[in-house]
């Protein structure tokens, strides 16, 4: 499989198919494709499976998209203005995304369940007690709200990071919570209460645009709009 990103705004990944090979991808994540591209729709794994993609923010059901008959071409499309990054995946070389980052994959992609250890990191760093775990072997694009920042964190070392902008990291990374230090700025500094701690070792990818802090725009222009 080769492919390319084009765009930037609103980013497409074009992805080019031997005769045979597989992508998979969520409902509506297809944008175009050769009329050679078959069109399976699967659990992908059964039911068990299924849940868990939807926890994480998926559907519960998957397309599988295959070449046949010799080479195939499709493209899948960003559904928000943002990044699409690709990333390899083999054994041993896990990665961890927010919720809803999947966008399409090699069929040798496996998504699970990541449960956070520490219940704090869950209910209050804004990335969710529930992410999204990638293994195997192939490719996968995750997409990431506004421009994505990567940072490679030696052993030890560490980031703090504002509530929703934690894109993504290797598994070898660890996240934990910490209260932002003293009552007035907590409760007047306008960074919430809580801070996200990611300590490395590992790549860590930082995104500019949460989609939470874009859905309370919207809800604050459509309030004003009123």
């Amino acid at each position: 499989m080769r492919y390319q990103i084009q765009g930037e705004t609103l980013p497409v990944v074009i992805c080019e198919l031997e005769g045979g090979e597989t992508m998979i991808t969520e409902g509506g994540g297809m944008a175009w494709m050769s009329p050679n591209m078959k069109m399976e729709t699967s659990t992908n794994g059964g039911v068990g499976k299924a849940f868990g993609r939807m926890f994480s923010g998926e559907s519960m059901f998957q397309n599988n998209y295959t070449a046949m008959g010799g080479p195939g071409m499709i493209a899948f499309a960003s559904s928000f203005p943002g990044s699409i990054r690709a990333f390899e995946i083999t054994p041993g070389n896990e990665m961890i995304f927010q919720k809803s980052a999947f966008l399409a994959g090699e069929a040798g992609v496996n998504m699970s369940i990541f449960f956070n250890k520490k219940i704090g990191a869950g209910l209050f760093g804004g990335e969710g007690f529930i992410m999204q775990k990638f293994s195997g072997n192939g490719t996968v694009f995750a997409e990431f709200d506004g421009h994505v920042i990567e940072y490679e964190l030696q052993a030890g070392q560490q980031i703090v990071v504002d509530t929703g902008h934690l894109a993504g990291m290797t598994a070898s990374c660890n996240m934990e919570i910490k209260s932002v230090p003293g009552v007035k700025n907590m409760l007047f500094g306008g960074e919430g209460f809580f801070n996200t701690i990611i300590t490395g070792p590992g790549r860590i990818w930082l995104q500019t645009m949460p989609i939470s802090n874009v859905a309370a725009v919207l809800r604050n222009y459509i309030t004003t709009a009123k």
